[in-house]
């Protein structure tokens, strides 16, 4: 069950820059490294839906049925577009000077969930990753999967803090010049944006 090639095949899929590593950086930047924690935390509890999906074979329900999956992708769309669009407008963002007013917590965390539950591709992801990991013949076979899905969590909670906290070292050595803040604010609004594009046009 859990063996070393799983371990090794999470950390590739939890290391690939997606939209809560994205925004785990970006928040990093912004607000430092204790908002990194809830950005890590909110993208972390994102998974957990799609993961009872799974567990709960309803993933199978949302791959046959193309008008859920459409639903829940476009939601995920227009909340991508919303927050490409706030992140290029607040000019303030990636202020150094201490002027910009911090973000409350449960709104980091509620974005940040947000992000991750509004991907459907998620739990079609978890559909086909996770069994493949449960032991042939298995007596308990949910309890594997619960029990897979709790390292999935774990992994995914820690790569994203370290991301936050290796964001949170780049602000306080490199974000002093104003051009670099104004290109980082280019650079993550085209990233939200993009991110947006490519679920619009993906498939199942």
């Amino acid at each position: 069950m859990i063996n070393l090639e799983f371990l090794i095949t999470l950390l590739i899929v939890v290391l690939i820059p997606g939209t809560g590593v994205i925004y785990t950086v970006s928040t990093g930047i912004v607000q430092g490294r204790a908002a990194s924690i809830y950005a890590s935390l909110g993208c972390t509890a994102g998974i957990v839906p799609h993961l009872a999906a799974t567990i709960l074979g309803l993933a199978a329900v949302m791959h046959t049925s193309a008008l859920a999956f459409q639903v829940l992708k476009y939601a995920g769309v227009a909340y991508l577009f919303y927050v490409a669009y706030a992140t290029w407008r607040d000019k303030s963002a990636f202020s150094v000077d201490g002027t910009a007013k911090p973000a409350d917590k449960s709104s980091i965390v509620i974005k940040a969930f947000l992000l991750n539950i509004l991907n459907p591709k998620l739990t079609i992801f978890f559909l086909a990753f996770l069994p493949q990991f449960v032991e042939p013949g298995a007596s308990q076979p949910l309890l594997q999967l619960l029990t897979l899905s709790a390292v999935f969590m774990a992994m995914t909670f820690a790569v994203f803090v370290l991301y936050g906290f290796v964001a949170h070292a780049f602000r306080r050595h490199v974000v002093e010049s104003s051009s670099v803040q104004r290109w980082l604010r280019y650079g993550f609004t085209a990233a939200f944006a993009g991110l947006g594009a490519k679920l619009a046009a993906s498939e199942k």
